[in-house]
């Protein structure tokens, strides 16, 4: 369940998003779209920094530090149009933030849990996306490579935490992970294959969820010692 302040908070974080959304639609509201798309990440930072007194400082830590390198790649993607060089820093912030959240999944894995059965479902998506994308890619090859399977390690480590973490917590960061998924996966369709309409609106939708079903599960663990 969702304590008060979370509940508070789940309204402020949607006036945000909804905020987000409009200005960066608006050509009018560019200047209001410069502070509206950093303050996704940065009231999750305060509600992080809030309500995770109990949580571990090895958690608290890496987590801070996944959300501030999210915070760090919006600002850069934000600036793509003025150079390309912009994208590339915003894809290593990302892939970066991903690397944080994988170390913090880590600490839960359940070690019973076998992950090939899930990593072969995610290669056929990822090479059905890729097959997509790699005319596209140029000079992005590698990079986008690696981003991939650091993302699906995300994935992967999200899911090793079932039987290991209570469901709640399990169920949102799995569920903020495949939002995670899904979110890059429209940006680089969007500009490495074919412009998509509406991609704005969707990308920052599953961006958003992503992080916050994320940032939630986290302050929800509990540990079991359940068997699978």
């Amino acid at each position: 369940m969702l304590t008060n302040t979370e509940k508070q908070f789940s309204i402020l974080f949607f006036i945000i998003v909804l905020f987000e959304l409009i200005t960066g639609s608006t050509a009018a509201l560019q200047t209001a779209h410069y502070i509206a798309k950093p303050s996704i990440v940065i009231s999750l930072i305060f509600l992080f920094v809030k309500t995770s007194i109990s949580l571990p400082k090895s958690v608290k830590r890496l987590t801070l530090l996944a959300l501030l390198f999210s915070l760090l790649g919006d600002v850069l993607l934000m600036f793509v149009d003025t150079s390309e060089h912009f994208f590339t820093f915003g894809l290593v912030a990302f892939l970066t933030a991903h690397i944080m959240y994988v170390l913090v999944f880590l600490k839960h894995r359940n070690k019973e849990k076998s992950p090939f059965g899930f990593i072969a479902i995610l290669l056929i998506y990822a090479a059905c996306l890729f097959n997509f994308l790699k005319d596209g890619l140029g000079d992005m090859l590698i990079p986008v490579i690696v981003y991939m399977i650091i993302i699906l390690t995300m994935a992967t480590t999200a899911f090793l935490r079932k039987n290991r973490v209570n469901i709640l917590s399990y169920g949102l960061v799995f569920l903020g992970a495949l939002s995670f998924m899904i979110s890059d996966s429209i940006l680089a369709l969007n500009k490495f294959y074919q412009p998509i309409p509406l991609s704005n609106i969707s990308i920052m939708l599953t961006y958003a969820l992503a992080q916050f079903l994320i940032i939630l599960g986290i302050l929800k663990i509990s540990v079991t010692n359940s068997k699978v």
